[in-house]
Parts: C-alpha cells; structure tokens; sequence
C-alpha cells in the first residue's frame, strides 16, 4: 500500500471524502465514458449527479469515504499514478480559506477569527468547521473552497478549529465584481420581529442558516422549490423574533444564486415566504 493510499483511508475513516490527484495537482480527466457528460451528471460540476463510474475521475463529486471504493480496482491505479491526495471540504462539513500570500495572510490576522492553519507552498490554509459556497478571488490572494471544490491534503496543521464565521461567509456575497453581466439588486430584508427570542445561544440560529445554506447548495432537482421551502422554514423558525439580520438573508441569497436562480426569482420567494406566514 503507498503512502498516499495509506493517507486516504486515514481521512476516510474520519468521514473526510478524498481523490487522487495526478501530475500537477490536478483531478483525473473523465474517461471516456464519462467525457462530454455522457455518464449523465458529474461531469457538469455546477449540477452533479449520479454516476456507475468506477473510477476516480469526477473531480470533487468523486470524493468518497467508502473505502471499498478507495481500494477498488480502478481507484488503487490510480492511487499508483497520483501525486497527491485530495479532499472535499463542504463533504466534510469545511470551509477552506485559503491565503495565496503575505498580504493576503496579514488580513485574515487582522480580520478573520483565530482557527486551525495548515502551511501551504505559497501561504496558509485556514480551516473553519462548516460549510458554504465556493469562490476564487473574493479578495486579492484569497479563495473560498468549500462545497464543490477540493484542495489538497497538507496535514492536520494547528491550532483549535473554530467555527464558520460570518465574516468568511460575507467575502462571496461581497466579493469584488467581474464582468458578468449585471443583476437587479437583492431588495430583500429580514423582518423585524418582535416576538421573544427562543434561542438561547447565537450558535443555534447560525445551525439554522448554515443548514439551509447546504440544503439549497444540495438540492440536484427542483431549485425553485427548494428555495422556497428553505426560505418558509428559516422564516418560519426565526422570522418573528428579529434574530434574523439582513446578512443572513445574503448568505440564503448567495447559495441559492450559486445554484443558478436570478435575484428576481430570490426576492419573489422570500416576499412569498413570509407573505404564507403572515411576516
């Protein structure tokens, strides 16, 4: 067994999802029965789906636990040929802030909480417990790789993990802008509340928000109506006792963006939503 199969099952066994990447860091191309998404899903990154693939070559969506299929056949070849070992952050319930530089490493210092850091090449992996939404460039030298995405396996690093701030998760709704073509404006705000607040610690509301971020960011069918029902039961749990604030409203925004919905269809489904629940 080489190293880089022995590391595998190690992240395996603590429920991290990993593949092999071969020469220059890079995932295994799709075969070719899977080239040109004729498998039927995991090769289009933005909307994956299920594959009988045996082999480890679906970039992310290929990370797996299951070490019958880390050992098998195709998977171990692969294993022969691979550089280094990957693995799937958001399948790990992670988010990976990753600091290309000094500068980039000098503003997580001043801005970002302190958490579990991991040496990288050209600068530092910092590791926060939950996940969100990916995206490169949200600052100069710095990416967000968490759900969809993978990043190299570099140790365990140190330092305790702290949990997914809002600070982190602000970077992609706030990020700077590119050359896509402009959106109408997210005009959705949270509502004011004015019942007496159930929760006893801010750790549950954050559960909450984080849990429908990923329950929009999984959805493979019926975008519309997962995001409405995931926006009816945010509000319905913390609509009335104004623990909501508008940047938690921006995060369900931004995931349910990622999945392709217009801001339109976003701020019809939350006026929608609490239109149901009379907010």
């Amino acid at each position: 067994m080489n190293e880089h199969l022995r590391t595998a099952l190690d992240l395996a066994a603590s429920r991290i999802p990993v593949l092999p990447l071969r020469a220059g860091k890079v995932p295994f191309r799709n075969c070719r029965r899977c080239a040109d998404n004729a498998c039927g899903g995991r090769p289009n990154m933005k909307n994956p789906g299920p594959c009988a693939c045996p082999g480890p070559c679906h970039a992310w969506a290929a990370a797996t636990t299951d070490p019958d299929v880390i050992t098998s056949g195709p998977w171990r070849r692969a294993w022969l040929q691979a550089e280094a070992v990957a693995y799937h952050p958001g399948g790990a319930g992670l988010t990976v802030v990753d600091l290309d530089d000094a500068d980039a490493i000098a503003w997580a210092r001043e801005n970002l909480p302190t958490t579990q850091v991991v040496s990288t090449t050209r600068g530092e992996h910092w590791l926060y417990r939950g996940a969100m939404q990916s995206a490169n460039a949200v600052r100069p030298g710095v990416d967000i790789k968490s759900t969809m995405a993978y990043t190299r396996w570099l140790g365990f690093g140190t330092g305790a993990m702290a949990y997914l701030p809002d600070a982190v998760r602000t970077l992609v709704v706030s990020r700077p802008a590119t050359a896509r073509p402009a959106q109408p404006a997210v005009t959705a705000t949270a509502p004011a509340g004015s019942g007496e607040c159930p929760h006893r610690t801010p750790a549950y509301l954050e559960r909450g928000i984080a849990m429908a971020e990923q329950r929009i960011t999984e959805a493979r069918s019926q975008v519309h109506a997962t995001v409405y029902r995931t926006f009816l039961a945010v509000l319905s749990a913390h609509g009335r006792c104004g623990c909501l604030t508008d940047a938690h409203v921006e995060r369900l925004f931004a995931a349910a963006q990622t999945k392709g919905e217009s801001p339109r269809h976003c701020t019809d489904a939350w006026t929608n939503a609490r239109t149901r629940l009379g907010l």
